[in-house]
């Protein structure tokens, strides 16, 4: 038995539809971002005169 085409055309464009609609998921479903560690707090150069005071 034969389908007509409108029915073939149909059911290649519905499979096209999936595929297209699962790769768009896939893709935007990547690995999680890891929760990063806390950082340690930055430290800020201290002026000249004072790395002078406290280090003697």
């Amino acid at each position: 038995m034969r389908t007509r085409t409108a029915e073939r055309y149909a059911r290649g464009f519905t499979a096209a539809v999936v595929a297209v609609t699962t790769l768009l998921l896939a893709a935007n479903a990547g690995p999680a971002r890891a929760v990063e560690a806390q950082q340690a707090p930055q430290t800020v150069n201290a002026e000249p005169h004072l790395v002078k005071r406290y280090v003697s």
